[in-house]
């Protein structure tokens, strides 16, 4: 993957040049995370690179996002439980402190997180977790992927 595409996230999904998209639902697109140390991490990405806060949304399009977001934490929590019997749960987070766009984390926690962080905010991992090369998206989860898009398509049915 090069970077160009992380530079316009929500423009290059609109374009069909976002390598990480999963697919596109009602008011964003879902999304599979550059990082993966938390194999499973996804977002939402609004379809509107101009919408900076859920609140900018009319109702209706607010309510479909919020319903996107809970498809794609349904459909991450069932993967990964599928996948690794140690999952615990899903944490949904909309935050918007760094990106100036509408988004949504959802972040798979797993037993075997290392004990000071499993209960914390993902946010307190290393900063190192976020750049290690052996976490960036890639090839190797192309398994994890389809499992995501087979989760959501049976949701979205």
């Amino acid at each position: 993957m090069t970077d160009d595409w992380r530079n316009d996230r929500i423009g290059s999904a609109l374009r069909g040049e976002n390598p990480a998209v999963l697919r596109k639902l009602n008011a964003g697109f879902a999304v599979i995370g550059d990082v993966q140390f938390l194999p499973g991490y996804s977002v939402l990405l609004v379809d509107d690179p101009s919408v900076q806060r859920l609140s900018e949304l009319p109702r209706s399009k607010r309510l479909a996002f919020l319903s996107d977001m809970d498809a794609l934490g349904e459909a991450v929590e069932r993967a990964c439980m599928r996948l690794d019997p140690a999952f615990r749960r899903v944490n949904l987070e909309i935050l918007g402190n760094t990106d100036a766009f509408l988004h949504a984390h959802v972040w798979p926690r797993f037993d075997w997180e290392p004990s000071d962080l499993v209960s914390r905010p993902v946010w307190l991992y290393p900063r190192e977790r976020w750049s290690d090369q052996q976490y960036a998206l890639g090839p190797r989860h192309d398994a994890l992927r389809e499992a995501i898009n087979e989760e959501l398509s049976g949701l979205l049915s």
